[in-house]
């Protein structure tokens, strides 16, 4: 029964999500729907279900299902949010989002992950909701800029102030800072000029890169 995904997508929903602190029911009835496993290389479709990342290629993982969850939940979206996910790595958590909102930009450095990921949220019906950009996330996408929400997938070292400019007058940016040894996801929320920063968990995430630093 290893290949019951239906079956393990709700498992994960019920015992990693529910019994922890997820209590948006958009997220959770998205990440019950969503086939998960597709958005991974099939050698790795019987790891996809478990409460870890697992890995996608070119040293990067697809987020553990709770972390998904979570700043997905942090970002307290709304349907008609304008959203920026930087890092679009598998595209699992580009569909999460687009499940929930009408519009997410979303922008990834290694043209092969963000052509996979592509493809597959093209063939899951996902794309009139979804922007894709191949570029570097550190500086956002200025040119659909205000963002009511911003979700950053790699830890930065010190928050880029790009993100935080390009945020709309309530919008928040939700974002693991920190490499390597100690990282915390924040959530930062723009008041007009003032920005509030509230820490949420320690986390692990890859680093967020710059072009040079990436191997083509």
């Amino acid at each position: 029964m290893l290949w019951d995904f239906e079956k393990r997508r709700k498992e994960m929903v019920e015992y990693q999500l529910r019994l922890r602190d997820i209590i948006d029911e958009r997220v959770l009835r998205a990440m019950e729907k969503i086939p998960r496993h597709l958005f991974l290389p099939v050698e790795f479709w019987l790891r996809a279900y478990d409460d870890a990342p697992v890995p996608i290629g070119e040293g990067q993982t697809m987020s553990q299902p709770y972390m998904v969850a979570c700043m997905t939940q942090a970002s307290l979206l709304k349907k008609e949010d304008r959203v920026l996910e930087v890092g679009t790595g598998s595209g699992y958590q580009t569909a999460v989002l687009a499940e929930i909102v009408d519009k997410v930009h979303t922008v990834e450095i290694r043209p092969h992950l963000a052509k996979r990921a592509r493809e597959i949220l093209e063939e899951l019906g996902y794309a009139p909701r979804v922007a894709f950009h191949v570029a570097n996330g550190q500086y956002g996408y200025e040119e659909a800029a205000p963002y009511n929400a911003i979700l950053v997938t790699a830890a930065a070292q010190s928050i880029p102030p790009a993100l935080t400019e390009q945020l709309a007058d309530g919008g928040r940016l939700v974002i693991p800072v920190g490499w390597p040894e100690h990282q915390i996801l924040y959530r930062i929320t723009r008041q007009g000029d003032d920005f509030r920063r509230e820490q949420l968990l320690g986390c692990i995430f890859v680093p967020l890169v710059s072009k040079e630093e990436v191997k083509s």
